[in-house]
């Protein structure tokens, strides 16, 4: 690895082993974690630093699909490969990654150059999301494997088992859909029956019909979300 990168890491030792209890990691090669923290912005302001964590995250992005496809398997084994897809996207998509990042405060930790540091670099959410996914890689080169997998699983068992109902209905527009066409070969119809409010705060309600009859009734801020809930109630409430 670089002599550049191996120099910052011991410069930066004492910070990076206050990260590596956060994480609750001991790395063998401090430089890969150096490595993993420092973003594009930071490496292109260093002529002599030509490293970033930009093929850690790729390594990272492809553990995590495994890893967390793998929980999700072992979890919900009847569930249907489609359904499982679309739950593990919730899970690794920017969003979620960058609020894992941020339970462990690596905002703090990253390596960003002059112009993201001054526009709050710290605190967004692609920034987070890519460091996260090249941390995780970075675990996994330095430790393997089973390593990587605890490390995952750490964090993300947790979060399946507190957002299983969210997880499972996070598109009940599509779940619903799925369930009716595979069952009766039709698709259900939204009636919007309700929007009261200013129009800087309206409330929409929306039913979710199928075949004359009321499966479920969803309220929301905007007509999309309320069709969402409408789907998730009908789920629960009938299948």
């Amino acid at each position: 690895m670089d002599v550049e990168i191996k120099s910052l890491a011991t410069r930066n030792k004492e910070m990076l082993s206050e990260f590596e209890q956060l994480l609750g990691y001991r790395f063998t090669d401090l430089r890969l974690l150096q490595k993993a923290l420092i973003h594009s912005s930071f490496a292109f302001e260093q002529p002599q630093l030509c490293k970033n964590n930009e093929t850690l995250e790729f390594l990272g992005d492809a553990v995590l699909d495994l890893v967390v496809g793998y929980l999700l398997f072992r979890r919900f084994p009847d569930m249907r490969e489609g359904e499982l897809t679309k739950i593990r996207a919730a899970l690794v998509n920017e969003t979620h990654l960058a609020s894992m990042a941020r339970c462990i405060d690596m905002g703090r930790f990253l390596y960003l150059g002059k112009g993201e540091e001054a526009s709050n670099g710290r605190n967004k959410t692609s920034i987070l999301s890519c460091a996260y996914e090249a941390v995780v890689g970075a675990i996994f080169e330095d430790g393997g494997y089973r390593t990587a997998t605890e490390f995952v699983e750490r964090f993300f068992a947790p979060a399946i088992a507190g957002r299983e109902e969210d997880l499972l209905l996070g598109d009940g527009k599509s779940r619903l859909q799925e369930l009716l066409q595979e069952r009766y070969n039709e698709a259900p119809q939204y009636r919007l029956d309700d929007e009261q409010g200013p129009s800087h705060q309206k409330l929409f309600t929306v039913s979710v019909i199928f075949r004359g009859e009321v499966l479920g009734t969803g309220i929301a801020g905007s007509k999309k979300e309320a069709e969402q809930k409408a789907a998730a109630a009908a789920i629960r409430k009938n299948f």
